[in-house]
Protein backbone atom coordinates (compact mmCIF):
# COMPACT_ATOMS: atom_id res chain seq x y z
CA UNK A 1 0.00 0.00 0.00
CA UNK A 2 1.61 3.21 -1.19
CA UNK A 3 1.98 6.21 1.27
CA UNK A 4 0.53 9.44 0.15
CA UNK A 5 2.33 10.93 -2.36
CA UNK A 6 3.34 14.83 -0.04
CA UNK A 7 1.67 16.53 -2.82
CA UNK A 8 -1.71 14.98 -1.97
CA UNK A 9 -0.93 14.70 1.36
CA UNK A 10 -0.55 18.67 1.38
CA UNK A 11 -3.48 19.35 -0.75
CA UNK A 12 -6.00 17.18 1.99
CA UNK A 13 -4.61 19.06 5.24
CA UNK A 14 -7.06 21.69 4.05
CA UNK A 15 -10.06 19.26 3.96
CA UNK A 16 -12.62 19.20 6.94
CA UNK A 17 -13.47 16.73 9.00
CA UNK A 18 -16.93 14.81 7.76
CA UNK A 19 -19.15 15.16 10.36
CA UNK A 20 -22.16 13.04 11.46
CA UNK A 21 -25.41 14.79 12.28
CA UNK A 22 -28.55 13.36 13.92
CA UNK A 23 -31.93 14.44 12.12
CA UNK A 24 -34.38 14.32 14.30
CA UNK A 25 -38.13 14.08 13.11
CA UNK A 26 -41.47 12.47 14.48
CA UNK A 27 -41.53 9.87 11.59
CA UNK A 28 -38.13 8.16 12.98
CA UNK A 29 -39.18 9.02 16.68
CA UNK A 30 -42.20 7.20 16.51
CA UNK A 31 -40.89 3.79 14.40
CA UNK A 32 -38.65 3.89 17.33
CA UNK A 33 -35.26 4.93 14.65
CA UNK A 34 -31.92 7.17 14.67
CA UNK A 35 -31.37 8.40 11.74
CA UNK A 36 -28.01 10.28 11.24
CA UNK A 37 -26.44 12.04 7.79
CA UNK A 38 -22.74 11.53 7.28
CA UNK A 39 -21.35 15.03 5.97
CA UNK A 40 -19.19 14.26 3.36
CA UNK A 41 -20.68 17.41 1.48
CA UNK A 42 -18.69 19.23 4.30
CA UNK A 43 -15.14 17.47 3.28
CA UNK A 44 -14.19 20.62 0.81
CA UNK A 45 -15.90 23.56 -0.53
CA UNK A 46 -15.10 22.35 -4.08
CA UNK A 47 -14.01 18.58 -3.98
CA UNK A 48 -16.46 17.32 -1.32
CA UNK A 49 -18.22 13.72 -1.19
CA UNK A 50 -18.08 10.70 -2.75
CA UNK A 51 -16.04 12.59 -5.79
CA UNK A 52 -13.07 13.26 -3.10
CA UNK A 53 -13.36 9.17 -2.13
CA UNK A 54 -12.95 7.84 -5.37
CA UNK A 55 -10.60 10.44 -6.76
CA UNK A 56 -7.91 10.28 -3.42
CA UNK A 57 -5.66 7.24 -4.25
CA UNK A 58 -6.01 6.82 -7.89
CA UNK A 59 -4.53 10.42 -7.71
CA UNK A 60 -1.82 9.10 -5.47
CA UNK A 61 -1.48 6.24 -7.92
CA UNK A 62 -0.94 8.85 -10.49
CA UNK A 63 1.62 10.66 -8.92
CA UNK A 64 4.07 7.96 -7.67
CA UNK A 65 3.98 7.13 -11.65
CA UNK A 66 4.77 10.49 -12.31
CA UNK A 67 1.71 11.14 -14.31
CA UNK A 68 1.60 14.55 -16.01
CA UNK A 69 -2.11 14.64 -17.02
CA UNK A 70 -4.89 12.82 -16.04
CA UNK A 71 -7.93 12.00 -18.27
CA UNK A 72 -11.21 10.85 -17.78
CA UNK A 73 -14.97 11.18 -18.83
CA UNK A 74 -18.56 12.70 -17.84
CA UNK A 75 -21.65 14.64 -18.78
CA UNK A 76 -22.16 18.18 -19.09
CA UNK A 77 -22.77 18.71 -15.22
CA UNK A 78 -20.54 16.00 -13.36
CA UNK A 79 -19.79 16.45 -10.78
CA UNK A 80 -16.60 14.02 -10.74
CA UNK A 81 -15.22 16.32 -13.58
CA UNK A 82 -15.36 19.28 -11.59
CA UNK A 83 -13.58 17.30 -8.63
CA UNK A 84 -11.46 16.59 -10.88
CA UNK A 85 -10.20 19.37 -12.56
CA UNK A 86 -9.69 21.36 -9.64
CA UNK A 87 -8.08 18.95 -7.93
CA UNK A 88 -5.73 18.66 -10.82
CA UNK A 89 -4.90 21.95 -10.85
CA UNK A 90 -3.98 22.13 -7.15
CA UNK A 91 -1.98 19.11 -7.75
CA UNK A 92 0.00 20.76 -10.74
CA UNK A 93 -1.47 18.33 -13.08
CA UNK A 94 -3.19 19.32 -16.18
CA UNK A 95 -6.85 17.80 -17.04
CA UNK A 96 -8.71 16.26 -19.99
CA UNK A 97 -12.43 15.56 -20.04
CA UNK A 98 -14.32 13.75 -22.58
CA UNK A 99 -17.51 15.66 -22.26
CA UNK A 100 -20.90 13.35 -23.19
CA UNK A 101 -22.64 14.92 -26.64
CA UNK A 102 -21.91 17.98 -28.81
CA UNK A 103 -20.93 21.01 -27.44
CA UNK A 104 -23.99 22.99 -26.51
CA UNK A 105 -24.33 26.69 -27.56
CA UNK A 106 -24.39 27.58 -24.06
CA UNK A 107 -22.02 26.17 -21.60
CA UNK A 108 -22.96 24.97 -17.94
CA UNK A 109 -21.79 25.97 -15.47
CA UNK A 110 -20.23 22.97 -14.43
CA UNK A 111 -18.10 23.41 -18.00
CA UNK A 112 -17.60 26.61 -17.41
CA UNK A 113 -15.66 25.98 -14.08
CA UNK A 114 -13.63 23.08 -15.39
CA UNK A 115 -12.55 25.61 -18.68
CA UNK A 116 -11.71 27.68 -15.60
CA UNK A 117 -9.46 25.34 -13.96
CA UNK A 118 -7.49 24.33 -16.95
CA UNK A 119 -9.55 21.40 -17.75
CA UNK A 120 -8.84 20.19 -22.03
CA UNK A 121 -12.61 19.44 -22.70
CA UNK A 122 -12.99 17.10 -25.54
CA UNK A 123 -17.18 17.16 -26.66
CA UNK A 124 -17.63 13.39 -27.53
CA UNK A 125 -21.03 11.93 -30.16
CA UNK A 126 -23.01 9.74 -27.90
CA UNK A 127 -21.88 6.55 -29.59
CA UNK A 128 -18.48 7.08 -28.95
CA UNK A 129 -18.96 8.10 -25.75
CA UNK A 130 -20.49 4.82 -24.74
CA UNK A 131 -17.35 3.08 -26.30
CA UNK A 132 -14.86 4.98 -24.03
CA UNK A 133 -16.58 3.16 -21.00
CA UNK A 134 -15.77 -0.02 -22.05
CA UNK A 135 -12.39 0.74 -20.61
CA UNK A 136 -13.47 0.70 -17.10
CA UNK A 137 -9.95 0.24 -15.13
CA UNK A 138 -7.53 2.97 -14.29
CA UNK A 139 -4.81 3.53 -16.67
CA UNK A 140 -6.97 1.32 -19.27
CA UNK A 141 -7.56 3.55 -22.14
CA UNK A 142 -5.36 2.81 -24.96
CA UNK A 143 -3.84 5.26 -27.08
CA UNK A 144 -2.60 7.90 -24.40
CA UNK A 145 0.04 9.76 -24.35
CA UNK A 146 3.06 9.40 -22.50
CA UNK A 147 2.26 10.82 -19.21
CA UNK A 148 -1.05 10.65 -19.42
CA UNK A 149 -3.15 8.46 -16.82
CA UNK A 150 -7.03 7.40 -17.29
CA UNK A 151 -9.71 7.39 -15.01
CA UNK A 152 -13.05 5.50 -16.05
CA UNK A 153 -16.17 7.46 -15.88
CA UNK A 154 -16.98 8.48 -12.05
CA UNK A 155 -13.44 7.47 -11.14
CA UNK A 156 -15.09 4.34 -10.70
CA UNK A 157 -11.95 1.79 -10.24
CA UNK A 158 -10.73 -1.00 -7.33
CA UNK A 159 -8.45 2.56 -6.07
CA UNK A 160 -11.91 4.34 -5.76
CA UNK A 161 -12.95 1.28 -3.28
CA UNK A 162 -10.17 1.55 -0.99
CA UNK A 163 -11.28 5.49 -0.77
CA UNK A 164 -14.96 5.29 -0.33
CA UNK A 165 -13.84 2.53 2.44
CA UNK A 166 -12.36 4.96 4.55
CA UNK A 167 -15.91 6.67 5.09
CA UNK A 168 -16.83 3.56 6.92
CA UNK A 169 -13.99 3.51 9.34
CA UNK A 170 -14.80 6.91 10.25
CA UNK A 171 -17.60 6.13 12.01
CA UNK A 172 -17.14 5.81 15.71
CA UNK A 173 -20.67 4.18 16.73
CA UNK A 174 -22.49 1.43 15.36
CA UNK A 175 -25.24 0.84 13.27
CA UNK A 176 -27.61 -1.10 11.63
CA UNK A 177 -27.93 0.42 8.16
CA UNK A 178 -25.75 1.89 5.88
CA UNK A 179 -27.37 3.81 2.88
CA UNK A 180 -26.01 5.69 0.20
CA UNK A 181 -27.26 6.64 -3.81
CA UNK A 182 -25.98 4.78 -6.61
CA UNK A 183 -24.62 5.77 -10.00
CA UNK A 184 -22.23 3.75 -11.11
CA UNK A 185 -22.48 1.33 -7.98
CA UNK A 186 -18.49 1.99 -6.99
CA UNK A 187 -19.82 3.85 -3.59
CA UNK A 188 -21.91 0.99 -2.92
CA UNK A 189 -19.14 -1.47 -3.15
CA UNK A 190 -16.85 0.26 -1.34
CA UNK A 191 -19.22 0.98 1.42
CA UNK A 192 -20.13 -2.98 1.77
CA UNK A 193 -16.27 -3.65 1.54
CA UNK A 194 -16.01 -2.46 4.93
CA UNK A 195 -19.43 -3.35 6.47
CA UNK A 196 -19.69 -6.61 7.79
CA UNK A 197 -22.28 -8.38 8.33
CA UNK A 198 -25.07 -8.36 10.32
CA UNK A 199 -24.87 -4.75 9.25
CA UNK A 200 -26.66 -4.30 6.13
CA UNK A 201 -25.74 -1.84 3.05
CA UNK A 202 -28.56 -0.35 1.06
CA UNK A 203 -27.62 1.11 -2.12
CA UNK A 204 -30.61 3.26 -4.04
CA UNK A 205 -29.88 3.35 -7.97
CA UNK A 206 -30.64 7.18 -9.13
CA UNK A 207 -31.40 6.07 -12.77
CA UNK A 208 -33.67 3.98 -14.39
CA UNK A 209 -32.93 0.14 -15.52
CA UNK A 210 -30.10 -0.16 -12.95
CA UNK A 211 -30.66 -3.38 -12.30
CA UNK A 212 -27.20 -4.26 -14.17
CA UNK A 213 -25.53 -2.38 -11.60
CA UNK A 214 -26.12 -5.79 -8.96
CA UNK A 215 -23.61 -7.45 -10.97
CA UNK A 216 -20.97 -4.50 -11.39
CA UNK A 217 -20.87 -4.56 -7.21
CA UNK A 218 -20.64 -8.52 -6.97
CA UNK A 219 -17.57 -8.41 -9.77
CA UNK A 220 -15.81 -5.54 -7.54
CA UNK A 221 -15.88 -7.64 -4.22
CA UNK A 222 -14.63 -10.72 -5.94
CA UNK A 223 -12.24 -8.45 -7.09
CA UNK A 224 -11.56 -7.95 -3.57
CA UNK A 225 -11.63 -11.54 -2.36
CA UNK A 226 -14.79 -10.55 -0.77
CA UNK A 227 -18.15 -12.93 -0.79
CA UNK A 228 -21.45 -10.60 1.00
CA UNK A 229 -24.59 -10.70 0.99
CA UNK A 230 -25.47 -8.16 3.45
CA UNK A 231 -26.56 -5.24 0.86
CA UNK A 232 -29.57 -4.84 -1.41
CA UNK A 233 -29.79 -2.22 -4.51
CA UNK A 234 -33.34 -0.29 -4.83
CA UNK A 235 -34.52 0.47 -8.17
CA UNK A 236 -37.79 2.30 -7.38
CA UNK A 237 -36.65 5.31 -6.27
CA UNK A 238 -34.91 7.04 -9.48
CA UNK A 239 -38.09 9.36 -10.10
CA UNK A 240 -38.23 8.69 -13.60
CA UNK A 241 -34.70 8.81 -14.60
CA UNK A 242 -31.32 9.79 -14.17
CA UNK A 243 -31.09 13.64 -13.55
CA UNK A 244 -35.09 13.88 -13.59
CA UNK A 245 -36.78 15.46 -10.48
CA UNK A 246 -40.67 15.24 -10.06
CA UNK A 247 -42.37 17.84 -7.48
CA UNK A 248 -42.71 15.86 -4.91
CA UNK A 249 -38.77 15.12 -5.12
CA UNK A 250 -38.35 18.92 -5.03
CA UNK A 251 -41.28 19.36 -2.01
CA UNK A 252 -39.17 16.60 -0.04
CA UNK A 253 -35.77 18.52 -0.53
CA UNK A 254 -37.32 22.03 0.09
CA UNK A 255 -38.97 21.02 3.43
CA UNK A 256 -36.01 18.90 4.56
CA UNK A 257 -33.57 21.74 4.10
CA UNK A 258 -35.98 23.92 6.23
CA UNK A 259 -36.16 21.57 8.86
CA UNK A 260 -32.72 20.39 8.89
CA UNK A 261 -30.41 23.14 7.41
CA UNK A 262 -29.04 20.56 5.01
CA UNK A 263 -28.91 21.28 1.15
CA UNK A 264 -29.73 18.45 -1.05
CA UNK A 265 -29.71 18.07 -4.80
CA UNK A 266 -32.47 15.73 -6.87
CA UNK A 267 -29.69 13.68 -8.79
CA UNK A 268 -28.22 12.05 -5.92
CA UNK A 269 -28.74 12.41 -2.20
CA UNK A 270 -32.65 13.81 -2.76
CA UNK A 271 -33.24 10.50 -4.12
CA UNK A 272 -31.40 8.70 -1.48
CA UNK A 273 -33.17 10.38 1.71
CA UNK A 274 -36.68 10.36 -0.08
CA UNK A 275 -36.31 6.91 -0.23
CA UNK A 276 -35.23 6.36 3.46
CA UNK A 277 -38.29 8.08 4.68
CA UNK A 278 -40.37 6.05 2.30
CA UNK A 279 -39.13 3.05 3.25
CA UNK A 280 -39.84 3.88 7.14
CA UNK A 281 -43.20 4.49 6.46
CA UNK A 282 -43.32 1.07 4.84
CA UNK A 283 -41.90 -0.40 7.91
CA UNK A 284 -38.49 -1.78 6.14
CA UNK A 285 -36.45 -0.60 9.30
CA UNK A 286 -37.16 -2.86 12.14
CA UNK A 287 -37.85 -1.06 15.39
CA UNK A 288 -34.27 0.13 17.31
CA UNK A 289 -32.30 0.58 14.25
CA UNK A 290 -30.03 3.07 14.15
CA UNK A 291 -29.72 4.05 10.02
CA UNK A 292 -26.64 6.35 8.82
CA UNK A 293 -27.14 8.08 4.98
CA UNK A 294 -24.27 8.90 3.01
CA UNK A 295 -24.31 13.01 1.72
CA UNK A 296 -22.51 12.48 -1.43
CA UNK A 297 -21.86 15.99 -1.84
CA UNK A 298 -22.82 17.23 -5.57
CA UNK A 299 -24.24 20.20 -4.94
CA UNK A 300 -22.72 22.13 -7.46
CA UNK A 301 -24.57 20.55 -10.36
CA UNK A 302 -27.86 21.55 -9.41
CA UNK A 303 -27.28 25.44 -10.49
CA UNK A 304 -29.23 27.41 -12.37
CA UNK A 305 -27.92 28.26 -16.06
Amino acid sequence: MRVLHPRLARFERGFSVSTLQRIEEPLFARLKLELWIKRDDLLHPVVSGNKWRKLKYSLNDALHQDARCIVSMGGAYSNFLHALAFACRELGLCSQGFVRGEMPARLSPTLLDLRGFGMALHFTPRDAYRELRLFNTAGGLPMLSAGDYWLPEGGSCLQALRGVGEIVREIAFGYDFFCCACGTGATLAGLIGETPPPQKVLGVAVLKNAGYLRGQVADWLRELGLKRDNWELLLDYHGGGFGKARTELLDFMHEFQRRHGVRLEPVYTGKLLFAVFDLARRGYFPAGSRIVVLHSGGLQGWREE
